[in-house]
């Protein structure tokens, strides 16, 4: 049983990975789930602390993939309006049923925000080139926090592999 719980949590934990990249799936939930999955074998000690740390840090870094583009976008000079425009186009990028839509979408909803602001365009292309700096750094970062877990799962599986296998 305890190889089946192993299995499915490295499952979980190369979901993570995949969904650290791709944004249809929650990259660190998915890994946090497969630590969960590791702490459900039989011979390890229940470590509730670090199991809600990672928790913690997988819904923070979660969240703030939803935030970080409108910070960027505000960073680079966007108003509200172009902030509004990144959050509006990141969800249709996520609906729409086209290649690169999470990475267009937002592009596009800062530089369409800031242009109905009355913005110039240069002004509204630095809103939407921060806004995709924002959703790179985000992705970036999730991509981080799925690998760091993939490395305590794989190094508490190794050193309990006596009990484990």
């Amino acid at each position: 049983m305890d190889l089946l719980f192993i299995c499915i949590g490295f499952s979980f934990i190369l979901m993570g990975i995949v969904g650290s990249l791709l944004p249809v799936l929650p990259g660190p939930p998915l890994s946090w789930v497969g630590l969960l999955f590791l702490y459900f074998t039989t011979p390890l000690d229940y470590d509730w602390s670090f199991l809600g740390i990672t928790l913690a840090i997988a819904l923070i870094v979660f969240a703030l993939d939803y935030i970080i583009p409108a910070l960027g976008t505000k960073r680079f000079g966007g108003t509200k309006a172009g902030m509004i425009g990144t959050s509006i186009g990141l969800i249709i990028g996520l609906i729409a049923p086209i290649p690169g839509g999470i990475i267009i979408g937002p592009f596009l909803g800062a530089l369409v925000g800031e242009l109905l602001n009355k913005a110039h365009l240069n002004t509204a292309l630095k809103a939407a080139f921060g806004s995709f700096l924002g959703f790179i750094t985000g992705t970036f970062i999730k991509f981080m926090v799925a690998v760091i877990y993939a490395g305590l799962f794989i190094t508490i599986v190794w050193e309990h592999r006596d009990i484990l296998f």
